[in-house]
């Protein structure tokens, strides 16, 4: 079943917030300069207002968003491929600094069951993501 809604409320999806909290990635597609997108393979959690992702400022994907903050992020179910929920949305607020540290050890335990184990170049940076709207298959 495909279904596409306009969302009103600040409120995420429930299916979003519920494949985003669980163990699944999510494909996360920004704008590159020239317009082309770019896409990567990324961990994802939700809460109840925003789906968010951990970067680092010194990343193409973090430039991307800073110059054209529109994304669309696809959270794949990990058992499932074929049920996702896709969100169209904009970057709604960025949280650099020692709780984006954190919260990319907190990523990696629920993907890795250990710290983040890749070395740092740049800033760890939040990204919150308002959800505009979404297209489930499968859910």
């Amino acid at each position: 079943m495909v279904n596409v809604d306009t969302l009103a409320s600040m409120t995420i999806d429930a299916d979003l917030k519920e494949l985003a909290q669980a163990k699944n990635f999510a494909a996360l597609t920004t704008l590159m300069p020239d317009g082309q997108p770019q896409t990567q393979l990324m961990w994802v959690h939700a809460d109840d207002d925003h789906v968010f992702i951990n970067t680092e400022t010194g990343r193409q994907k973090f430039a991307n968003l800073q110059a054209n903050p529109r994304v669309t992020i696809t959270v794949f179910d990990a058992n499932n491929p074929y049920r996702y929920v896709e969100a169209r949305g904009h970057v709604a607020d960025t949280e650099a600094g020692e709780v984006a540290r954190s919260n990319i050890d907190e990523l990696a335990h629920k993907y890795t069951g250990a710290d983040y184990a890749n070395p740092i170049g740049t800033e760890r940076v939040i990204v919150r993501i308002a959800v505009d709207k979404v297209h489930k298959n499968g859910v």
